[in-house]
């Protein structure tokens, strides 16, 4: 199959209020943020407003829901959080735009005849939402998905179930496996949703392989797959619930978290890919590095326990912030800052890892900055932070979202961190 041309069509404008102010340039300060595929998800537009000129680097071991099941049918690299991230960074500017985001946002019903009976409209091009998008897209867009269904129906062996499906994740998928290459489909992707040039997804490791992260706990307890770790649905393909109370809590705390090979099961199954050499570069480079919140250890500390990460940050005098996470998790249960701010360091040195890879900096040297959400509930000690190097805590206003607890206000934040570059730049940045 020969893959279309890319869209080169000039859509109508329909609105312009996600647009960005400022032009891209020198001028605006450029950040690294390490994140999953959604907690940071809720501060992309008002970062965006602030600067384009952001990598973010995202784990590829997400095993739950219908990433799991593309992974399970045709294997690879986990892509939804990668697409998460794309969809929330493309344009919005134009009628045939929000259609394409509409379209590469959507997802089945989870009844599993219903949603394959949607996915079959939509791959023949005959569902609603392929209503405003125009024959350049259009065309684009579906022969991916052609290709997906083709891949699925060459393996018959294995039953593919739509239910919950995305159809992001599909086309994702049906471009990656086309141009066996990740990276081209994180490429495909940013084009056909518009995603501005300087802003850069990028995947912590780039491989055409499924990977599979592991965690040690404290009492030796070996767990296998991201989603097991975090949240535990018993292979349900419903939405991820991420109430704490509706998860069993681990049996002891999270000693690390590693990567295991596709049938590993215990300790002597780890594996050590290397890290996506397009990350270490940006992470030599960027004005800032943020570590943002989320879940800590399957979505943050999977892209720092790699060889070479710890190196770089370490080595680097930018500002090194953390967003403190406004509410405990099944992860971080009990955690204190000054927890958050050890495991962080503990991945980074790679501490309990081999011990041949492991490093000894401190924890100042991967973090120098603290932003924390007002009316948060993990606890703060100033002088436990101190005693590890951290004497920049800073509070920035909150919002109580219903079903996750307290969250940064989302212009709030980004005002706090334009600061905080602003300041080590030696530069007014103002944010509109």
């Amino acid at each position: 199959m020969a893959a279309p041309p890319l869209p080169s069509s000039n859509p109508t404008p329909c609105r312009s209020s996600s647009s960005n102010p400022n032009p891209p340039g020198p001028s605006q300060p450029s950040f690294l943020v390490f994140s999953g595929g959604t907690a940071f998800n809720g501060v992309v537009e008002d970062l965006k407003n602030f600067t384009t000129r952001v990598a973010h680097v995202l784990p590829v071991s997400d095993d739950g829901g219908s990433t799991a099941e593309i992974v399970r049918v045709l294997g690879g690299p986990a892509v939804g959080d990668i697409r998460s991230r794309c969809l929330r960074l493309s344009d919005q500017s134009t009628c045939e735009a929000l259609a394409v985001r509409r379209l590469l946002g959507h997802r089945l019903t989870l009844d599993p005849l219903q949603a394959k009976s949607e996915w079959y409209d939509i791959v023949e091009g005959e569902h609603s939402l392929w209503k405003g998008v125009s024959k350049p897209y259009r065309e684009t867009i579906r022969a991916f998905l052609v290709y997906f269904q083709n891949q699925i129906l060459r393996r018959s062996d294995d039953s593919f179930c739509f239910s919950n499906g995305s159809i992001g994740n599909f086309f994702f998928a049906g471009a990656r496996i086309f141009f066996e290459s990740l990276d081209a489909a994180i490429f495909l992707f940013s084009r056909v949703s518009d995603i501005p040039s300087e802003s850069l997804v990028l995947p912590v490791i780039s491989t055409n392989d499924r990977l599979t992260l592991g965690c040690e706990l404290w009492d030796g307890t070996i767990i296998r797959g991201q989603n097991e770790i975090s949240h535990p649905s018993n292979g349900s393909m419903e939405p991820i619930n991420k109430v704490r109370s509706l998860v069993p809590e681990l049996s002891s705390r999270i000693k690390r978290v590693f990567y295991m090979s596709s049938e590993g099961q215990n300790l002597l199954h780890e594996v050590f890919p290397a890290p996506n050499p397009a990350v270490l570069e940006q992470l030599s480079n960027v004005d800032c590095i943020v570590y943002a919140m989320g879940s800590l250890f399957t979505s943050v500390c999977p892209s720092l326990v790699l060889i070479g990460i710890g190196e770089i940050i370490s080595s680097r005098s930018c500002p090194k912030v953390l967003l403190l996470n406004g509410t405990h998790d099944r992860e971080t249960s009990g955690f204190s800052a000054s927890c958050f701010v050890t495991a962080i360091t503990d991945a980074l040195n790679r501490t309990y890892g081999d011990h041949h890879n492991c490093l000894k900096n401190l924890p100042s040297q991967y973090i120098n900055t603290l932003l924390v959400p007002k009316d948060g509930e993990i606890p703060v000690n100033a002088q436990n932070l101190a005693t590890q190097g951290i004497f920049d805590v800073i509070f920035v206003n909150s919002i109580r979202d219903p079903k996750v607890g307290v969250v940064f206000d989302a212009k709030s934040l980004i005002e706090a961190l334009a600061d905080v570059v602003g300041k080590h730049m030696s530069t007014n940045v103002a944010v509109t």
